[in-house]
């Protein structure tokens, strides 16, 4: 076993936790962070970077149990608040299933570059800052408050992440306070909508690249990136909702423009960081 390869899974574990939840684009950081420190071959990074989403995603599942378990149940109740919820989160999670299924593996092939990331990251930034110096009247303050056709908008929008640099949450997220949700009820609807489409993009992955993934050292290196990414992205998303009940997303925002402007300034001088 490759102590030092299983340090870097490490290491791009804990990038994965913290950035899958915040509007920065955890793919962007995953792509930069695997060609900084040469991890693994090009196919099997790719192949770990969209496993180990699935450890971030249980971490909401453990968070938000009771919640997501009301949801489920509540469609076949038809306890209100409960089918509200599960409604609307199947209503949002059919746009990118569609797409992803017909033009994800083109848009992987075509964009998962420094140049795109960085584009995504700056243009994301300005919306954010538009988004938050033009506040939308809050109609939806708790996530189960959230209409079928806000659902459905945040559906649509949500396919923008599959361009890298995007963000899924930034676009949820962002997405969702344009169309009237609060911050928290945007952030964890968000939450909640990546666990159908990271665990199914996940899953399908995993197994269309199953030939890549051969030994059982390839696959203990998958676990330890999925057992650290689930840690550190509990613990931020217990941080992240409770920075969203007193402050903006402002700060988040300036990072992406200044991290994009930084990979561009090296792309275009041939500058390397490693």
């Amino acid at each position: 076993m490759d102590l030092l390869l299983l340090l870097k899974a490490v290491v791009m574990g804990i990038v994965e936790g913290i950035t899958e939840f915040l509007p920065i684009s955890s793919t962007g950081h995953l792509i930069l962070a695997s060609e900084l420190m040469d991890f693994w071959t090009k196919e099997k990074s790719a192949v770990f970077v969209i496993a180990i989403q699935m450890g971030a995603i249980a971490a909401v599942i453990y968070e938000y149990w009771s919640r997501l378990w009301g949801a489920a149940t509540g469609i076949v109740t038809g306890e209100p608040q409960g089918r509200r919820l599960g409604v609307g989160l199947i209503l949002a999670s059919i746009p990118i299933v569609v797409v992803g299924l017909l033009w994800g593996q083109a848009v992987k092939e075509l964009l998962f570059n420094d140049i795109a990331v960085a584009m995504g990251l700056i243009v994301g930034g300005f919306i954010i800052i538009w988004v938050e110096k033009n506040p939308t009247k809050i109609n939806a303050p708790e996530v189960e408050n959230i209409s079928f056709k806000q659902a459905v908008y945040i559906g649509l929008i949500q396919v923008l992440s599959l361009i890298p640099g995007t963000s899924r949450s930034g676009a949820t997220i962002i997405g969702g306070m344009m169309l009237g949700l609060s911050r928290k009820s945007a952030t964890e609807f968000s939450f909640f909508l990546g666990i159908p489409v990271i665990i199914g993009a996940g899953l399908l992955d995993l197994w269309q690249s199953r030939h890549i993934l051969q030994s059982g050292d390839d696959w203990s290196v998958v676990a330890v990136g999925l057992i650290v990414s689930f840690v550190s992205a509990l613990l931020l998303i217990r941080a992240l909702v409770a920075y969203v009940a007193k402050r903006d997303f402002m700060i988040f925002a300036y990072y992406r423009i200044i991290s994009g402007l930084i990979i561009l300034l090296f792309v275009f001088t041939g500058w390397t960081l490693w």
